[in-house]
């Protein structure tokens, strides 16, 4: 399959990255925001970023379908063996508030796993990316993920924590969730779980650059992830030292099923 060109895939994620980043805090132009939904805001700067991603991407991979939180899905993907993943900007509340904790996340899956991922937070200065088989990097060095083995004292990017997770230890957390799971990958957390159904585009870049940097990367009962299905979502993700994940999906389990079973 052409256009699998890593080098050419990083150059458009910077490009689109570079761009949003040339207006965020509202620099040269205001960010015109709006919500899509209920608390699920949007900006010009998102679509911006998806429609030059997907003019860009598109044409490396023309036979390749499309996935994107900015462009209406199709079941055309579902035909396709190959597809494009992508957040345009993943943590956009972060961006809208003038945070750091954003990123533009760009996978390519290609029959239903991650071949290569890139995440691109321009206002951290962090370049994150990953290919099946060959490690993962940030900033061209390569990542060790975490190597924790005791559940107890786990750090977790969060803002606080239930009472039954007190025993955890809460570190610095950026918006986006990609984020969250690549500080996993890099050692500066042991344990990112969630506990809800989280879209493909979430997850695809982050999940391979964690996977490649030795962290253990599932749903939140612990099952493999599969990419390019027909809903585009799972439920929960968990990303941690491998060390500790049977104890994070016991801890999950209740939780988990009680929230699948609701009506």
């Amino acid at each position: 399959m052409p256009g699998r060109n890593l080098e050419a895939v990083i150059a458009a994620t910077r490009e689109v990255g570079d761009m949003a980043m040339a207006r965020w805090r509202g620099e040269g132009q205001a960010v015109n925001v709006w919500n899509k939904s209920h608390d699920n805001p949007v900006s010009d700067v998102d679509l911006a970023v998806d429609a030059r991603l997907k003019a860009v991407l598109g044409a490396m991979v023309p036979e390749a379908g499309w996935l994107s939180e900015e462009t209406a899905d199709s079941a055309d993907r579902l035909s396709r063996r190959a597809m494009w993943c992508v957040d345009p900007i993943d943590g956009t509340r972060d961006f809208i508030r003038g945070r750091p904790g954003w990123a533009v996340s760009v996978a390519l899956v290609v029959d239903g796993a991650v071949e290569l991922g890139v995440l691109y937070a321009p206002a951290l200065d962090e370049l994150w990316v990953a290919q099946k088989g060959k490690g993962a990097l940030l900033n061209g060095e390569p990542l060790q993920a975490s190597r924790r083995t005791s559940f107890d004292g786990a750090r977790v990017p969060a803002d606080s924590l239930p009472k039954i997770d007190r025993d955890l230890v809460m570190v610095t957390k950026p918006n986006s969730i990609a984020l969250r799971m690549a500080l996993v990958a890099d050692d500066r957390a042991d344990l990112v779980a969630t506990l809800r159904w989280g879209f493909e585009w979430d997850v695809a870049a982050a999940a391979l650059i964690g996977t490649e940097a030795g962290a253990t990367v599932t749903d939140a009962f612990g099952q493999p992830l599969v990419f390019n299905t027909p809903r585009a979502q799972a439920f929960g993700v968990i990303a941690c030292a491998p060390g500790i994940h049977r104890a994070v999906v016991e801890r999950l389990h209740d939780r988990a099923v009680a929230l699948t079973s609701q009506p």
